[in-house]
């Protein structure tokens, strides 16, 4: 069984060239695999290793560096590896907006609790928007929640300002998988004048492993950057498996059409793929013992 850690922190990380170097022999020691993302602004990522030993050693190891203290992180398990190696990646942003200015270590939105939720956003005058991509909210979101359409997070920006006038005078609710977006989203919005703004503390993930089923307002899965490809209730193992060719979620109904072809390809990129490329991805899943 692998124990798999969501973490980010925003703090300032001087000198990350060499931070990424120790990091890289730290987690490399101790059999950690995953992405791990730093940048100036903090250090973003989810890791696994079996065993939850090590990454509790990761977990202490980071939080000793100076301003990270406070690093949030949440727990979930795998039974088989959620990756295949191990990254350490230098960025300019641990998670892209695009937009110099934009700093949650100033002024972000309210955090809610999970437990409290589900009241906030059942409110009349609340409007939740889901800060994923378009993808992802396919696979599930909370019920009632705006979808932006977005393909990157960097777009939405460019959502809000045209929209922005539909939702005056409204409060904002956001959330996203683990919290990361939404510290830039609602730091976004309180720089553009929005005073409420609200989002869900430790994301979706949070929720789903705090709220019970019963009394949950989420529909669907909840889709995860790794080999799990999604998660519902409890953090369990979802029913999606991860196109080859395309790299997007495929649904169960969607796995039932003909054009899923394991390893190959799906309803949503079969169109769009050639039969060189198709006949590159069965030579690569026959390679694979697919």
């Amino acid at each position: 069984m692998f124990t798999v850690a969501a973490l980010y922190h925003f703090a300032a990380l001087p000198h990350a060239p060499a931070r990424r170097e120790a990091l890289l022999e730290f987690c490399a020691a101790r059999g950690i695999i995953g992405t791990l993302i730093l940048a100036q602004e903090g250090i973003n990522g989810t890791v696994a290793a079996p065993g939850r030993e090590a990454i509790l050693d990761l977990i202490a190891h980071l939080r000793g560096w100076p301003g990270f203290a406070g690093l949030d992180w949440k727990e979930s398990a795998a039974e088989a590896a959620p990756f295949r190696r191990l990254k350490v990646r230098l960025k300019r942003e641990i998670v892209t907006m695009g937009r110099p200015g934009v700093d949650p270590r100033g002024h972000v939105g309210t955090h809610v609790a999970p437990a409290e939720w589900n009241a906030l956003i059942s409110a009349p005058d609340v409007v939740t928007i889901d800060t994923r991509n378009g993808y992802e909210v396919a696979v599930g979101s909370f019920e009632g929640a705006v979808d932006p359409g977005t393909t990157s997070f960097r777009e939405f920006p460019d959502w809000w300002a045209a929209n922005a006038d539909k939702l005056a005078g409204k409060r904002i609710a956001m959330f996203c998988t683990g919290g990361i977006r939404c510290e830039k989203s609602t730091s976004f919005l309180k720089a553009q004048g929005i005073d409420e703004v609200y989002h869900l503390k430790g994301g979706v993930l949070k929720y789903l492993e705090e709220v019970p089923q019963e009394q949950s307002l989420w529909r669907g899965e909840c889709f995860v950057f790794d080999e799990r490809v999604a998660v519902g209730h409890g953090l369990e193992p979802g029913s999606h498996v991860l196109c080859r060719a395309c790299r997007m979620p495929v649904s169960p109904e969607a796995m039932r059409d003909p054009a899923y072809v394991e390893g190959i390809s799906c309803p949503g990129c079969i169109e769009a793929r050639s039969d060189e490329d198709r006949a590159r991805y069965a030579e690569r899943q026959r390679q694979m013992g697919g």
